[in-house]
């Protein structure tokens, strides 16, 4: 077994090949953390890991589905003892299925609350056990705007979302005795490749609608969870934090 009780904290990040989930490990990477990759693209996890290494970090890679949940499971429970300690897990892991309420299938429902929301629950609880037994843990799921005020076409995706909320301040309040806290980031328009297919006129109509008149970058997301996930926000928890340029505040 590999310890971290060296003053290295251990995280597990989900969805972790590309985007804001690259974003996120390669932050926490920087601060020290050992971070644990998840995704179901081995090859793009690679090379997440070889650059965390190459900028003198430490990573693993553990390629999954996380919507199969004994697979999920399994792997933080591995990372968990391989380390001895499981301090910070980010659910960024998440999938899109658009399309109007009437035309929207129950396969297309499922198979967005199965990766957005299911995941998170079934990694959570995972992770939990292990947090309750160090008396310490971060937990932060990524959530979305859409979950706040909610988008048309996106009722799976939405439901979802605002679903994580819930999720997140019962386990709040559930683990805060044990030293847990649990918080959502919710990013508005980021630049990834979930938005990259947005028509220009959609674009413009959005960047009108923010006070920053710009896209988020993943790095926006990366720099808030690294936060979440430090010493400075011991006293956060059940909280919704929205890095949306000032998309929602009205």
């Amino acid at each position: 077994m590999t310890t971290a009780n060296d003053g290295q904290r251990v995280a597990f990040v989900t969805g972790a090949s590309r985007g804001i989930g690259k974003a996120i490990a390669l932050r926490l990477a920087e601060k020290g953390t050992r971070v644990a990759l998840a995704s179901r693209n081995e090859g793009l996890l690679g090379e997440v890991k070889s650059q965390i290494e190459q900028a003198g970090g430490s990573a693993i890679v553990k390629p999954l589905d996380v919507g199969d949940a004994e697979a999920l499971a399994g792997a933080i429970d591995a990372v968990a003892q391989e380390f001895g300690q499981l301090d910070i897990l980010v659910n960024n892991a998440g999938v899109t299925c658009d399309g109007l309420l009437l035309r929207m299938s129950d396969a297309d429902f499922d198979d967005v609350m199965r990766i957005d929301l299911r995941s998170a629950f079934v990694a959570c609880r995972a992770a939990a056990r292990h947090m309750m037994r160090g008396r310490f843990g971060r937990i932060i799921n990524i959530g979305s705007t859409s979950g706040l005020v909610g988008n048309a076409g996106q009722a799976n995706y939405a439901a979802a979302k605002a679903g994580l909320i819930g999720l997140t301040r019962s386990i709040a309040r559930e683990l805060g005795g044990k030293g847990v806290t649990a918080n959502v980031i919710a990013p508005g328009f980021v630049e990834t490749d979930m938005t990259a297919s947005l028509p220009q006129q959609v674009r413009e109509v959005v960047l009108k609608t923010m006070a920053l008149r710009r896209l988020g970058a993943p790095e926006d997301i990366a720099a808030a969870v690294a936060f979440l996930a430090g010493d400075d926000a011991g006293f956060i928890t059940g909280q919704v934090l929205a890095v949306d340029g000032g998309l929602t505040m009205s």
